[in-house]
């Protein structure tokens, strides 16, 4: 990943999903305005692994055809493991999906929300094809991006794109950690995932930091010292 250094296009303004209210799963609203908007492909983006104080940030990139894509897609926390699994085959036989994985390593440097960023616009470049417009989950929009985009807080939860973004992110996030686990025994890196649970505060203070930790996150740089 590169440094990001020029100013994203703005949002455009449109307002397609449903409220908050009215609310029960994703639907493909946001795509069906950009696409009346003169967008053909529309990407949704989404990360997994924001929080954690070790392991990498990853995230993913889908483009589904109009009107294509698995049934019961939703907020990839919101799903259980197995659910989440099998989505993901389906995700990835109905749409084209790109992965980016931001290491300890570029987090520290970049800072999370830098890396996370630097990864969507990583992400949208990797798809097979170019992108028209992207759907991107949160506040914030990357800079330098190859295509028009829209900021959609709670995204995972209202738009179809984004949600299966979020599920491979998740899928392709928790595969990396019991690797993770392999490599520094007494983690537990298969069951928290990287988070700032009891037993991993315990092994941070007892065992001590591994290659997998942030050191820029407090809890870990407290432990470096």
């Amino acid at each position: 990943m590169t440094a990001l250094d020029s100013a994203a296009p703005a949002s455009p303004q449109w307002r397609m999903g449903k409220t908050d209210s009215t609310r029960t799963a994703p639907d493909d609203a946001e795509e069906v305005g950009a696409r009346a908007a003169g967008y053909r492909r529309v990407a949704g983006v989404d990360e997994a692994g924001r929080g954690p104080l070790a392991g990498p940030v990853v995230v993913a990139a889908v483009v589904f055809a109009e009107g294509r894509f698995p049934a019961g897609l939703d907020d990839s926390k919101k799903l259980s493991a197995q659910r989440r699994e099998a989505l993901f085959v389906d995700i990835l036989a109905m749409g084209e999906v790109a992965i980016v994985v931001a290491p300890p390593s570029e987090i520290d440097r970049l800072n999370i929300r830098g890396a996370t960023l630097a990864c969507m616009r990583q992400a949208l470049l990797a798809l097979p094809s170019p992108v028209d417009f992207a759907l991107i989950d949160g506040r914030d929009l990357p800079d330098a991006l190859p295509c028009p985009a829209k900021a959609l807080v709670g995204g995972d939860g209202r738009s179809v794109s984004i949600a299966a973004a979020s599920i491979v992110a998740k899928v392709t996030r928790d595969a990396m950690c019991p690797v993770m686990d392999m490599d520094a025994a007494g983690y537990g890196f298969s069951g928290h995932k990287g988070y700032g649970t009891r037993a991993h505060m315990l092994a941070l203070s007892s065992i001590g930091v591994t290659p997998h930790h942030r050191r820029t996150f407090a809890p870990v740089a407290l432990a470096i010292g």
